[in-house]
């Protein structure tokens, strides 16, 4: 069986301002979306479901999956700020999404193998595709075995300003042990790199210190989890309107329960995105280069 990309592109870029999974960068006004999903083809994955909001399901099927058309089957699912477990209903104090592990609850319905979660506006390159569809096809028939594609620090900063980025620890196995939030991560003018700690010093970190870009690979019984997990969130937080339910925050309790182990892969990909719209403009040209060397054709769905 093949596997699944599950992309979620649910959210608004509200740094970038709009819709910025819709924006055109490739030379042909392709998405950073439409590099995913041509990475995840020659990968091998067999089906794509998108997490969106029923606000702009008319111009996503327009600009984005009528593109996909007789190369990849496409299933829409929908985040909704009322789709909750039963027993719990919508504060109206609501108005912000619940987050990214919420966005994947619902997939739930519809994705039966192991599946690939990514951010719709984030570029993750074509090797991390290749490493994660292989290892997804070696978890068919298995449970509790998960993995995260780990960046290398180095590849997945922003020229235009800071980044935030989830830290990560590995045992002597390469099984991740915890997550830890850095909000504040530079290249110092010294060349290195820096995250800013709970004190607010600068502490230096190294170039290939693995970082979660929310790349991660897991096989269906992991919906059951979580939702059990968003009710328990929900019985913390369901009066606090800026609350997120996030994967790591699933991922950690369930390494704590000791009932999933979670691999961490390499990757020598270097991620990109537009965290700012000072971005575009890199990313373009980034784009452009790896069409001059001859990783994406000039027109990729032609």
């Amino acid at each position: 069986m093949k596997p699944t990309l599950f992309v979620l592109a649910a959210g608004m870029g509200s740094r970038y301002g709009g819709l910025k999974q819709l924006d055109g960068l490739g030379p042909t006004g392709e998405t950073i979306m439409d590099y995913s999903v041509y990475d995840a083809i020659r990968a091998g994955f067999g089906k794509v479901v998108f997490v969106i909001r029923d606000s702009f399901e008319q111009d996503f099927r327009e600009k984005i999956l009528r593109k996909y058309e007789n190369r990849i089957p496409v299933e829409l699912v929908f985040q909704e700020l009322d789709k909750l477990p039963e027993g719990f209903q919508l504060s109206k104090d609501r108005v912000k999404p619940w987050g990214t592990n919420h966005a994947v609850l619902m997939g739930k319905e519809v994705i039966r193998e192991p599946f690939l979660v990514i951010n719709a506006d984030d570029f993750y390159g074509r090797e991390s595709y290749r490493i994660a569809a292989e290892y997804l096809r070696s978890l068919e028939n298995k449970k509790n075995h998960y993995f995260m594609v780990g960046y290398r620090m180095g590849n997945t900063l922003s020229e235009s300003g800071s980044v935030a980025r989830g830290i990560c620890s590995a045992d002597a196995d390469g099984f991740l042990t915890s997550i830890v939030e850095r909000t504040y991560i530079i290249r110092d003018t010294d060349g290195k790199i820096k995250y800013k700690d709970e004190n607010g010093t600068l502490i230096v970190v190294g170039e290939n210190t693995p970082v979660s870009m929310n790349m991660w690979g897991f096989t269906p019984e992991y919906f059951d989890y979580s939702e059990s997990l968003f009710a328990d969130f929900l019985n913390q937080n369901q009066d606090n309107p800026k609350a997120e339910y996030f994967i790591p925050w699933a991922i950690e309790a369930l390494i704590e329960k000791a009932q999933i182990r979670v691999k961490v892969l390499d990757t020598p990909s270097k991620w990109f995105g537009v965290t700012y719209a000072e971005d575009r403009a890199s990313v373009v040209d980034k784009i452009a280069q790896l069409i001059a060397q001859g990783e994406y054709p000039e027109k990729l769905f032609s």
